[in-house]
């Protein structure tokens, strides 16, 4: 077997390693201690052959599922441009947000000044409702007063009118009794008297 080398295998800058190493490998001084260690040329040179394809192979997969400079710069180009749209995106949805917000809080505000303005009109007709109805109540009040007061004149009047009534008849009754107890005592005296000179 020819002596060679795995050499100079040069692994471009990536993201996620960025360095150049130069792997060297002589295959023919590993054939030769393979060699030392007992085993004839042709297995030496067949382990070596099989070492040199998964050497070869992981590398190959190892670089496959890596990322060169360029392919880095240009996602974290596409990363900025898509982080600023995104902002962007974002900027505009709150301003929208702001707008919407602040319409809902004119449009609440709005209401309530109107509610405001219902309650007070309420208020208004309720007090007016009520004044009306403590201005009949008095009225009402002031009616049943007044026609109490009169019957209770009139209740007055009507004694007053028996009492006087009352009175005559007892003056009446005063003067019968006085015309009738002088009668008596005349009559008494009458009979006093006669009988004094029928003793004399």
């Amino acid at each position: 077997m020819r002596p060679y080398l795995i050499s100079t295998l040069s692994i471009r800058s990536f993201s996620q390693s960025k360095f150049r190493s130069d792997f060297h490998f002589d295959t023919h001084q590993f054939v030769q201690r393979l060699e030392r260690e007992g085993l004839n040329r042709a297995q030496a040179e067949g382990i070596m052959s099989a070492m040199a394809e998964v050497i070869d192979e992981s590398i190959r997969n190892m670089t496959s599922n890596m990322v060169t400079k360029a392919d880095q710069e240009k996602h974290h180009y596409t990363q900025q441009v898509d982080f600023a749209q995104a902002k962007s995106e974002l900027q505009l949805m709150e301003k929208n947000d702001l707008a919407m917000i602040k319409a809902e809080n004119d449009r609440l505000v709005n209401d309530i000044e109107k509610l405001k303005q219902r309650l007070r009109e309420e208020v208004t007709r309720t007090q007016a409702g009520v004044r009306l109805d403590l201005n009949l109540e008095k009225g009402r009040y002031r009616d049943e007063s007044s026609g109490k007061e009169l019957k209770l004149k009139e209740v007055e009047y009507k004694i007053e009118q028996e009492i006087a009534a009352l009175r005559t008849a007892i003056q009446a009754s005063k003067a019968t009794t006085l015309q009738y107890l002088v009668g008596i005592v005349t009559g008494c005296s009458a009979l006093l008297m006669a009988y004094l000179r029928f003793r004399a």
